[in-house]
């Protein structure tokens, strides 16, 4: 079975549990940390992925790094987890637990890709022109990539609409070179 089906079946469980015991907003912001952490560790990734460590002393490191951070729930979920020997998936399952999470909010994240900075005032109008267009709520993350030269790339799941300088004048030189110019 695929890695992804099977984070997705772990935080589908932990997903209906949260929402049974009315704390679906928290384990959401707790799943985030959970997912912050072990991305920015890779030594973290590798110890629980590694199947020579012993499961208590993996178990041992996530308490030790999320006690009091999260809540029994979550913790106990995480060291069934481990336990099973599914502990290489526990950053998957966070991962997939926030997808599920804004899938069941109606939440579409979205990327703006622009030559400059973008000032909070535009993100914002731009993340409302988005969310009135596919009818979601937005959350809209702003990268800075200077190769574009101006405009902007608007990224909305598996959409993409290409209002830059640099995609025009591709589009440009492609029409010149189909046309044997």
């Amino acid at each position: 079975m695929s890695v992804f089906k099977v984070a997705s079946r772990y935080a589908k469980s932990i997903l209906d549990l949260a929402q049974e015991k009315g704390t679906l907003d928290q384990v959401k912001a707790e799943m985030e940390e959970v997912a912050k952490v072990i991305k920015s560790n890779s030594e973290l990734k590798a110890v629980l992925a590694n199947p020579i460590i012993k499961t208590d002393k993996k178990q041992n490191i996530l308490k030790a790094l999320f006690e009091g951070k999260v809540s029994t729930e979550v913790s106990t979920f995480f060291n069934i987890m481990v336990r099973k020997g599914r502990g290489e998936l526990v950053y998957a399952t966070a991962l997939e637990f926030i997808r599920e999470y804004n899938e069941l909010k109606g939440i579409v994240k979205a990327e703006v890709i622009s030559a400059q900075p973008l000032s909070a005032a535009n993100i914002q109008s731009l993340g409302n022109t988005i969310a009135t267009q596919i009818n979601a709520n937005v959350i809209l993350t702003n990268k800075v990539d200077t190769s574009l030269i101006g405009g902007f790339i608007i990224k909305v799941g598996d959409k993409q609409l290409d209002e830059s300088i640099a995609g025009k004048l591709n589009k440009l030189e492609r029409h010149f070179i189909n046309q044997g110019v």
